[in-house]
């Protein structure tokens, strides 16, 4: 019998953050427990009024923030990461119960939370300009970077800090102010994020957080003639949209979207510790995660020892309500991915795939769906075409380097892939020949706060981590002067 954490903190009502106060919205709506299926709270919805008194709010704000120091700047987001680690329990509490990751996964996120703000607030620190040699001693040329303006952020339900706190820290260490259009599936956990840096005396109007029927918040937000930057995380189909939206406004845009990551196992790889270290990657959050393995793809050679360790991984993953413990994988985030999964393992199956574990839903109560590893799956199943977004293990084999090099390639993204080899040769040639915006040997090296994140092709464009991520929020101001 599991034991569920005994100092669990009261799940909040989440209400919008606007000018400096927490206020209600036009109407509200229910938050789920993916694990229970039952409602722990409610969120204010913003209409119109609500997203009007944002962005003003956010061009007040950014007339004062602008002028602030970046010495300045960097101490109050230090102040903020120290906020979130204190209060780091309690917001990884209220993350499981509304999105249903294990509770050490949320803890996880929500320390590497304070992490991505201490970076950006020193990098802040280092937004240099250039002086450029003139033709004449009469001239001065000097380059200034200044920030962008006001920042439209859309952020996802998977990761309701880690994907809010790259875009709103990287925006106020560039001088930027921000309206934070939060996972309405995932409130609470994002608010806390806000709190954390309403409480290290941010000025009212720097930092917005609203909620509300996404494809209205967007149009609108991207529109306001207030906002001068659109950061967006989540679908390639809604990012084509949101960009196409962004550009009748001529608008900046960093879009980081869907992906569908390919996994080269070579014969030549220690296959039991890849087999088990994709098979952690697959698992975590659920499969929920952009950068997840999707696309397991073996070398013939090594085919049934990595299919028997990755079963065995897969197997004995404990899987249940997040808070209790010695769970490894939580519930899918909602209703919408349950089924998702049940589709797509009905469709490997009619393809002829097989399912060595897993590839049904357990109980009836949750959105719990058991980790599951197909395999003969053919190319034509739709799982080799479509992110599964969820705990299905596709493993497929290969003859050659030409072939899985081309299979690897094939989709329209680019986001993350991942390949395990001990040839030099092999680990370079894969080096060039990927079309990934991150490519990960022989490890799981991605998204660390200092490296960029971002993809290529129909993943999206721009970054989010790393000095590349600065680059979106600010603009480059030429002076030059005859004296």
């Amino acid at each position: 019998m599991s034991n569920t954490r005994s100092d669990l903190p009261a799940y909040p009502n989440t209400r919008l953050y606007i000018d400096g106060a927490w206020r209600d919205g036009s109407r509200d709506t229910a938050v789920i427990n993916p694990a229970s299926e039952a409602e722990i709270g409610r969120l204010a919805l913003a209409g119109e009024a609500e997203l009007s008194l944002a962005a003003d709010a956010a061009a007040r704000g950014f007339k004062e923030w602008r002028k602030v120091s970046p010495y300045e700047r960097s101490k109050l987001m230090r102040r903020a990461a120290q906020n979130i680690r204190e209060r780091a329990e309690q917001i990884a509490a209220i993350m499981t119960m509304e999105q249903g990751k294990p509770f050490g996964e949320a803890r996880i996120e929500t320390l590497s939370a304070a992490d991505i703000i201490e970076w950006f607030a020193e990098e802040g620190r280092r937004t240099y300009g250039r002086v450029i040699p003139s033709r004449t001693d009469a001239v001065r040329q000097i380059v200034t970077r200044e920030p962008v303006g006001p920042v439209a952020a859309f952020t996802p339900w998977n990761f309701p800090i880690n994907q809010a706190v790259r875009k709103v820290s990287a925006a106020l260490a560039a001088g930027c102010s921000v309206v934070l259009k939060g996972p309405e599936e995932t409130p609470a956990s994002c608010a806390a994020l806000v709190q954390a840096y309403a409480d290290a005396g941010l000025p009212a109007g720097v930092l917005n957080l609203v909620f509300g029927v996404p494809a209205d918040v967007s149009r609108y937000l991207i529109a306001h003639p207030a906002i001068r930057k659109i950061s967006f995380t989540g679908s390639t189909p809604v990012g084509k949209l949101l960009a196409s939206l962004a550009g009748e406004h001529m608008k900046r845009v960093t879009m980081e979207l869907g992906g569908h990551a390919p996994a080269i196992v070579f014969k030549d790889a220690d296959v039991p510790r890849a087999a088990k270290m994709l098979a952690s990657a697959k698992f975590r959050n659920a499969g929920q995660v952009c950068i997840s393995p999707t696309r397991f793809l073996v070398e013939e050679a090594a085919y049934d020892e990595f299919v028997q360790h990755f079963v065995a991984t897969a197997s004995a993953v404990k899987v249940g309500n997040g808070l209790d413990d010695g769970v490894q994988m939580g519930p899918l985030a909602n209703g919408r991915r349950l089924e998702a999964m049940e589709r797509l393992v009905a469709d490997a199956r009619e393809h002829g795939a097989k399912v060595l574990t897993g590839g049904e839903r357990i109980g009836r109560e949750g959105y719990f769906f058991a980790p599951t590893v197909l395999t003969d799956v053919p190319m034509s199943a739709r799982i080799m075409t479509e992110e599964p977004f969820g705990p299905i293990a596709p493993i497929a084999s290969f003859k050659s380097y030409d072939e899985v090099i081309a299979e690897a390639n094939r989709l329209p993204y680019g986001l993350a892939a991942y390949a395990y080899t001990r040839s030099a040769a092999t680990s370079a040639a894969v080096s060039d020949d990927i079309e990934s915006g991150m490519l990960s040997i022989n490890h799981h090296g991605l998204a660390l706060p200092e490296t960029p994140f971002g993809g290529v092709k129909d993943s999206g464009y721009g970054s989010e981590g790393g000095s590349e991520a600065m680059e979106a929020y600010l603009v480059t101001k030429f002076v030059t002067e005859h004296r």
